[in-house]
């Protein structure tokens, strides 16, 4: 009993300041959205398309940040402090020159990039233009992102919360100046709501720099310092190159589905981004579930505790299952009260509730993925698994029966994002059959020298 309170304790000391972190995120999104929508839903379609490239950027680095974590909690676990660092530095590094490469990118092409997701010459130069403003995010978001794994893997997740809070309210002022134009300041619009994002992401960091600057000392040289060892660069790239392509894929593949909703027209396109603060909402209340696993998992493997990792990973799926579950049944009782917040449309309003709809007969299994594969199943560096399984469900079905359902059958957009939704539970499937063979269970080595296995 007294283990499985300490159990408890220490999942919600990670789980619930990260489950905080991105559910204000996410309801200040709320609030974006609703000041970008009394622009119409030409802004709102605009703002979410560009959205949606940027988000390509987004799971990327996330995905250095999600390997950072991999090897830092399997170093801790080893008491490793030289390669807790190595592993810290080397990472932020690869953030750093992908963030200047999709800078770069965005700032030659933004109506370019966003002709590939709609027809309409409004939403396209409203999504350019957005775009273009956003892309500054990208350097400051890569620092946030490392230094926040590093923080969390130090069980110090109430630190990023902080600087989330903080960003959070600067961004949600900032709009509310920039969009409508208060205080002698020329109405931006959602150029204004792009600016306040970028003004809001660099103080983020620089909040969360402090905080790392303060807990330094924590990972400072001493005299129980291992022996310091060739860097293991083939173990590295096997865990960095198939996260990359995994996350590239499927970004690329919520991009596909993104065009799929411009290409019905620019109401399927509004309707679409008016529920991602809600998915934003529910997936950030459960998140923290993944991030602990990622931790906690990893740990255990990392000091060679095989079956009480595999014990704590069955408890956390089903405390996942169990709070999607109840989630679910608040989209599905609260989505008519929510559609009636926007300022938009009827049809765009109705639209919107039908996708609620769907969103919350799928969200459990989007969940469960989360924290299988982007929590537990990676902990032990095999995320070629991972791999396989997201290319399977999202180009293997939903990428297919989404573009199925849109042009060949001629659904409306609720059905679309149903069916092509269910890729979801393909992956749970797949990734349930993976994680009860345990062959992901290994634990780091700090050389290439199999025989130099530090602990």
């Amino acid at each position: 009993m007294k283990q499985n309170k300490g159990f408890l304790k220490s999942v919600c000391a990670l789980a619930i300041p990260v489950a905080l972190q991105s559910m204000l995120q996410a309801s200040f999104s709320i609030v974006d959205q609703i000041m970008i929508g009394s622009l119409g839903s030409v802004q709102i379609a605009g703002v979410g398309i560009a959205g949606k490239f940027s988000s390509i950027y987004t799971v990327v680095v996330s995905a250095i940040g999600a390997v950072a974590g991999i090897m830092i909690s399997q170093y801790m676990g080893q008491k490793n402090k030289y390669e807790i660092r190595r592993s810290f530095y080397l990472n932020l590094m690869f953030a750093v020159l992908l963030a200047g490469m999709f800078t770069a990118v965005c700032f030659a092409f933004p109506l370019g990039i966003m002709s590939l997701y709609t027809k309409d010459p409004l939403t396209q130069t409203a999504a350019g233009e957005y775009l273009f403003i956003i892309a500054g995010t990208f350097l400051p978001v890569a620092g946030a992102t490392l230094l926040s794994t590093m923080l969390r893997c130090m069980e110090k997740a109430h630190l990023p919360l902080v600087a989330s809070i903080v960003a959070a309210v600067l961004n949600t002022g900032l709009n509310y100046i920039l969009i409508f134009g208060k205080f002698g300041i020329a109405p931006m619009g959602a150029k204004g709501a792009a600016l306040a994002t970028l003004v809001s992401q660099i103080a983020n960091l620089l909040i969360m720099l402090a905080f790392m600057i303060g807990s330094r000392a924590e990972l400072s040289k001493d005299g129980t310092e291992k022996k310091k060892s060739p860097f293991n660069t083939k173990q590295y790239a096997h865990m960095l190159l198939p996260i990359l392509v995994c996350e590239l894929l499927w970004s690329l593949g919520e991009n596909v589905y993104a065009a799929i909703y411009g290409h019905m027209g620019t109401d399927a396109s509004a309707a679409m981004t008016l529920i991602n603060p809600v998915q934003g909402l529910m997936i950030g209340a459960l998140c923290g579930l993944s991030q602990a696993a990622g931790v906690i998992v990893g740990k255990k493997l990392g000091s060679g505790e095989y079956e009480d990792a595999y014990s704590a990973s069955k408890k956390l799926i089903l405390y996942g299952f169990v709070g999607s579950a109840v989630l679910s049944c608040v989209v599905l009782a609260t989505c008519g009260v929510y559609v009636e917040i926007y300022n938009v449309e009827d049809a765009v309003k109705l639209l919107t509730k039908h996708i609620l709809i769907a969103y919350a007969v799928v969200a459990p299994f989007k969940v469960l993925n989360m924290i299988l594969g982007g929590g537990i199943i990676r902990s032990g560096g095999e995320t070629k698994y991972v791999m396989i399984i997201d290319i399977i469900g999202t180009w293997g079905f939903g990428v297919p029966l989404g573009l199925l359902s849109a042009f060949v059958l001629g659904l409306s957009v609720p059905w679309v994002y149903f069916i092509l939704s269910l890729e979801e539970c393909v992956r749970f499937g797949i990734s349930l059959f993976v994680f009860k063979r345990k062959n992901w269970m290994h634990r780091l080595k700090a050389s290439d020298n199999p025989k130099d296995v530090q602990g």
